[in-house]
């Protein structure tokens, strides 16, 4: 017999696939419940989960836990580790991720100045525009009306931007040097 997770799952496929929730009579159809009441009571033990809410016009919509994707364990990059299927909480990615949705862009990395950084090219790059750079923060600079990603760093000379590949040297503006934003995350699709 389906479980509430089951019916949150076969939800989440549907949100993925038309970027909506069906309608409350479409859910039951959905999920395989014969009975508006049946698809009735999922919706609200749904929304007590705190999975979905209610519009002002009275349609379902995800909330942010609905957007969490659990965390089922640690794995080791090294020796092999036995498995564990008890599961963690559930991490809602963007929220991780973005802290000022509204100051926030991506980027995607091209070149492979900062593969010591972990970026490789045709990653995409999370910018929080808002954030102070301090030494050390992987930034996006802006040097000679061209965008960069490095580490920002200082010496005795002044500030420059330090590649993350010794293949590639130091950065000093021969001009101004914008702080277009610091990275705060990376993520890339193998798939």
């Amino acid at each position: 017999m389906p479980t509430d997770q089951d019916y949150l799952s076969q939800l989440q496929d549907y949100y993925a696939d038309h970027r909506a929730l069906p309608s409350l009579a479409s859910l039951g159809q959905l999920v395989g419940l014969r009975s508006k009441s049946s698809a009735a009571a999922l919706a609200n033990r749904l929304k007590l989960a705190g999975y979905l809410t209610t519009t002002p016009d009275r349609r379902l919509a995800p909330t942010e836990a609905f957007f969490a994707r659990p965390v089922v364990d640690t794995v080791r990059a090294g020796l092999p580790q036995p498995a564990n299927d008890a599961g963690f909480d559930g991490l809602a990615i963007d929220s991780y991720l973005v802290a000022r949705p509204s100051r926030t862009v991506l980027l995607v990395v091209k070149g492979d100045s900062m593969v010591e950084a972990g970026l490789m090219e045709g990653d995409h790059i999370i910018v929080d525009r808002a954030q102070p750079a301090a030494m050390g923060d992987i930034v996006v600079a802006i040097v000679d009306n061209e965008f960069t990603v490095k580490y920002l760093a200082k010496d005795k000379r002044g500030i420059f931007l330090k590649p993350g590949n010794p293949a590639y040297p130091p950065i000093r503006p021969q001009g101004e040097l914008e702080i277009y934003g610091v990275v705060t995350g990376s993520f890339r699709k193998y798939r």
